[in-house]
């Protein structure tokens, strides 16, 4: 009997990315069971790769090329995503993401993080330009941030002006934050009708022990010094901010000290707070994610679903991707399967009906990290074999 497979992975972080393992996971699959109909759903949690993951999982999505100024002010040639038109956004979905615009990866190698200067802007062109195309609404992914700047980069780029004491535009980045004495967003574009939702599971406050300069700062480069003059620097920007000035929905906090405090606004180096302050909703990223590329419909049509991530923990059951996809192949009452890079002896799999682990099929982790397709090829067939 030919099967209907559902393969929705993650991302294996730091080694292959959620589309390309969905792709290998199918060739292995294929090899074992030819004529099975494989549908691939890669996931994303708003990192690198979100764009792939999407494009990828929904039928007629398009690249839309954008040049944006990324974080060591040169310029980037990124794209955002069209999700073709929808009842719920007659005019398409755009789906930006903060990685290829503004993150991290641009900057390549540890000598040219840019802890005080690196900024969001980027990221805010890519908005405004699918802003600037129509769209009804806006998905947008955070992770892999190379600034903590509180998002004002991405502000600024969408219409706010950041204003010394003599009037001048402050320099982009958390730095620049440091000589703001006026935040104007009266000019900030409006957000469109079907509202913009942000991937995200962090849930930092701003500011403080557990904010973002203190949390994720040392990862983008901040010395002890530096981390305590960027929280310093954000809690000014935050004093300085009133949410109103861009049309803030009943019920939510319009003073930027209070959005500080809320959580996921210390996502992305702040940008969450930035976010926040133009009237965005973070949303946990898979749940999210699942909606849009229709999961639970394709896992109900399905005889199988394949899912995984590179390190399946003793954490991994909250809210991660394959915590999230069992629980919609249980509703459904379909068997679903588990591929990671490694499989912790605290991690429960009972959930799934098998499950492989990469390192175990390359004899370590460093042969599983150093050819992950290989062995993704590998985990497919493996589960074919034994579920087809």
């Amino acid at each position: 009997m030919a099967h209907t497979v559902v393969i929705a992975p993650d991302s294996f972080k730091g080694t292959i990315a959620a589309a390309d393992a969905a792709v290998a996971i199918r060739r292995g699959w294929h090899a074992v069971s030819p004529r099975d109909v494989v549908h691939l759903m890669p996931m994303a949690d708003g990192g690198e790769g979100t764009l792939a993951a999407f494009e990828a999982a929904v039928p007629g999505a398009r690249r839309m090329p954008v040049s944006v100024t990324g974080p060591e002010n040169t310029v980037v040639a990124a794209s955002w995503l069209l999700l073709p038109a929808s009842v719920e956004a007659p005019r398409g979905t755009g789906v930006v993401e903060l990685a290829s615009t503004s993150g991290i990866e641009l900057l390549g190698t540890p000598s040219r993080l840019r802890p005080l200067d690196a900024h969001t802007r980027g990221f805010g062109e890519a908005i405004a330009a699918a802003l600037a195309h129509g769209v009804s609404r806006l998905v947008l992914g955070i992770g892999s941030s190379a600034s903590t700047d509180g998002g004002a980069g991405m502000l600024s780029a969408l219409g706010a002006r950041l204003l010394d004491a003599h009037g001048d535009d402050v320099a982009d980045g958390g730095r620049g934050l440091a000589d703001v004495a006026t935040v104007d967003l009266t000019g900030v574009a409006a957000l469109p009708p079907g509202g913009v939702h942000v991937l995200s599971d962090v849930t930092n406050p701003l500011l403080g022990t557990g904010g973002a300069a203190a949390v994720f700062g040392p990862q983008k480069g901040a010395s002890v010094d530096q981390t305590a003059e960027l929280d310093a620097a954000l809690a000014r920007f935050a004093s300085l901010v009133n949410a109103a000035d861009v049309g803030s929905e009943q019920g939510r906090p319009n003073s930027g000290v209070e959005l500080a405090a809320m959580p996921g606004a210390g996502a992305a180096g702040g940008t969450g707070f930035g976010l926040l302050v133009w009237g965005a909703r973070l949303v946990p990223g898979s749940d999210a994610v699942a909606e849009l590329i229709g999961l639970r419909e394709a896992v109900a049509s399905s005889t199988v679903v394949i899912t995984g991530e590179g390190s399946f923990d003793g954490q991994s059951a909250a809210g991660k991707v394959p915590a999230h996809v069992s629980t919609i192949t249980a509703g459904e009452a379909v068997p679903v399967a588990l591929v990671a890079g490694r499989i912790t002896v605290d991690a429960d799999t009972s959930a799934f009906a098998a499950s492989v682990s990469l390192t175990e099929l390359a004899g370590s982790a460093e042969a599983a990290m150093g050819d992950p397709a290989r062995w993704l090829i590998e985990a497919g067939a493996t589960l074919a074999r034994r579920l087809a």
